[in-house]
């Protein structure tokens, strides 16, 4: 068993919470968590980490990629990172701030033998973090706990060490041209769409307005400046409320689309000519027609929280579809392991491998769907209009303990066993004749994550019902 906690060499009073080591990334509270001597101690144990898994499997010296958001924390973190990596031998090259999938480009196009994103993602602006990609695949469960013994061993046998005053320095590299040129050989604009980007003031501003107007597209920005402190709103596009600006603009501007971004650009967030927020399993509808009209019988991905629509309609237009668990890390390695075309998450995660490279790229994601907004007549509210109407509600988070959530969702399964069909590959799915609904614990928040969908208004509230009151007998046992 790990320690709950790890203490730095030359600060034994700035423990690390191992709570930060979640199922698909490094993530928690800067200088409550962790603090910048753990960066430095991550990226020495990345390097015994690959060292350990015969990477690179020639006597070639490690190549490692380095990028970060516009947090305020970045700049330190990634500076004692990328010292570390220098002081063990390896390539360092500096990214500087980048989205996180111009990180995952850079496994491509730089042949790196492992790349790393620094960010706090969709929370807010005190979090920071860490995406590992070793090759083209993202680390992930049991992987990134090896990565967590590693960081202990190295502080149980005294063999870390560092010094920042190194005056070994990292390589900058530019992977912002590369990459809009690289998107923009895949895409084609056949007519001027107006389009209002929100930023949201995270790394999107970098690239998306400037790629967006290089496709033929007008672009209105919206916050599109970078601040890691995120002042305008919460850089989480699948909230409701951080999309109010975006509706307003594009009715203002009679704009064609308004897309949103998360802080580091792996989630979309899209709303409609009219205003309509569209949730990310209608986004993969649009995006699952197109590919099938092209590939029948494709494999689509998707996840526990996406709507029995789109399950159908997938089927309907001859893709083979496979409901898989929730998380960026999970979704790519179930995408290769089903040789799937596309993946999606009801969070905005896009996932190409038809015409790209298999991971999740918010941005990449809004070019094809303004290809697929060129190809007809139609708007995008009409391109949706076909699939059967439905009642459901957006992903409700309600905050609940880390070391309580997995019990509690346990409890509910256990509860509601014997009375409902159930899927429990991630969480407790309940499938009924007349909907469906969920209740799974996050693997990057404190809370848990419940979605509902009927055909009647009525059936929502008895579903909803059905899980709320199964949460709240769990809750009250579980903490008893």
């Amino acid at each position: 068993m790990l320690l709950n906690t790890l203490s730095h060499v030359r600060d034994v009073h700035a423990p690390v919470n191992l709570k930060i080591f979640r199922e698909y990334d490094i993530r928690g509270v800067f200088e409550k968590d962790f603090t910048p001597m753990f960066a430095a101690l991550l990226g020495h144990a990345l390097v015994e980490y690959l060292k350990g898994k015969n990477i690179p499997n020639t006597s070639a010296k490690l190549k490692i990629a380095v990028g970060k958001d516009a947090r305020p924390s970045g700049n330190i973190l990634s500076s004692y990172f990328i010292q570390a990596l220098l002081k063990q031998g390896v390539e360092a090259l500096d990214l500087g701030i980048v989205p996180t999938p111009l990180v995952y480009f850079s496994s491509v196009y730089l042949k790196v033998d492992a790349a790393i994103s620094i960010t706090g993602s969709h929370n807010p602006s005190e979090y920071n973090g860490f995406k590992i990609s070793v090759g083209t695949s993202t680390l992930h469960g049991e992987q990134i706990q090896e990565i967590a013994k590693l960081c202990k061993n190295l502080i149980e046998n005294f063999s870390f060490t560092f010094d920042l005053n190194s005056p070994q320095k990292a390589t900058p590299v530019d992977v912002i041209t590369p990459y809009m040129q690289d998107v923009c050989s895949k895409i084609q604009i056949t007519k001027p769409l107006t389009v209002v980007l929100d930023a949201g003031n995270g790394t999107a501003a970098c690239v998306a307005p400037i790629l967006i107007q290089k496709l033929g597209c007008r672009v209105i920005p919206l916050f599109c400046e970078l601040d890691g402190g995120f002042p305008n709103h919460h850089p989480d596009p699948t909230v409701l409320e951080n999309l109010k600006d975006l509706q307003k603009a594009v009715l203002e501007h009679k704009a064609d689309v308004g897309i949103a971004y998360d802080g580091d650009a792996d989630r979309i967030g899209v709303v409609d000519e009219c205003g309509k927020p569209i949730y990310g399993d209608e986004l993969l509808v649009l995006f699952a027609r197109e590919i099938l009209m092209r590939k029948p019988g494709a494999t689509i991905l998707s996840e526990v929280k996406c709507s029995s629509r789109m399950y159908d309609d997938i089927r309907r237009h001859g893709g083979k579809a496979i409901m898989w668990k929730t998380g960026h890390s999970l979704i790519k390695s179930k995408m290769k392991e089903e040789n799937a075309e596309l993946a999606g998450e009801m969070s905005g995660h896009m996932f190409f491998s038809d015409r790209y490279y298999g991971y999740d790229d918010a941005i990449y994601a809004s070019a094809r769907l303004l290809e697929i907004l060129c190809s007809s007549h139609k708007t995008l509210s009409q391109h949706l209009a076909d699939l059967p109407p439905s009642f459901c509600t957006p992903e409700i988070r309600v905050d609940c303990e880390d070391h309580l959530k997995f019990k509690i969702v346990e409890d509910v399964k256990n509860q509601l066993l014997q009375k409902y069909k159930i899927i429990d590959i991630d969480g407790v799915r309940i499938e009924t004749s007349e909907g469906w609904g969920l209740l799974r614990a996050s693997n990057t928040q404190p809370v848990v994550v419940m979605r509902f969908e009927a055909f009647s208004q009525e059936a929502l509230k008895k579903i909803q019902k059905t899980i709320e009151d199964a949460f709240t007998k769990a809750r009250n046992t579980v903490t008893a």
